[in-house]
């Protein structure tokens, strides 16, 4: 996997995970991630749950490990490298996210209509 897609997965997860933190958990324990991969080198904080803290660490250290170039998308895997329980977590936590930033887009470009009129 390029760097590049790398970096954007990542981003990614951190924005995911910290809306559903947000709104399932308390998301209020703020923790430093220094991420390598290849020759890159990534620092940013979020702030989770610990249980959330833990589920990311692991989804980054599987897409570290990711043999795959370009890399599917992991439902579509034909070598899943997620354990059971926690791909079921990870896709409940992209589900409920997803919905939620798509409803976020949504209302804002509605906002953005009513402000023109």
């Amino acid at each position: 996997m390029q760097t590049d897609k790398f970096k954007s997965e990542v981003k990614t997860l951190k924005k995911f995970f910290q809306i559903y933190c947000k709104e399932k958990h308390c998301g209020k324990f703020e923790r430093e991630y220094n991420v390598h991969y290849k020759d890159l080198n990534l620092t940013f904080n979020a702030n989770l749950c610990e249980n959330c803290h833990s589920l990311l660490s692991y989804a980054i250290k599987r897409l570290q490990e990711c043999p795959h170039d370009p890399k599917p998308r992991c439902r579509n895997c034909q070598n899943p490298c997620y354990e059971k329980d926690k791909y079921k977590q990870m896709a409940k936590m992209m589900r409920f996210s997803g919905m939620k930033l798509g409803l976020t887009k949504a209302a804002q470009k509605i906002k953005k209509l009513f402000k023109k009129s």
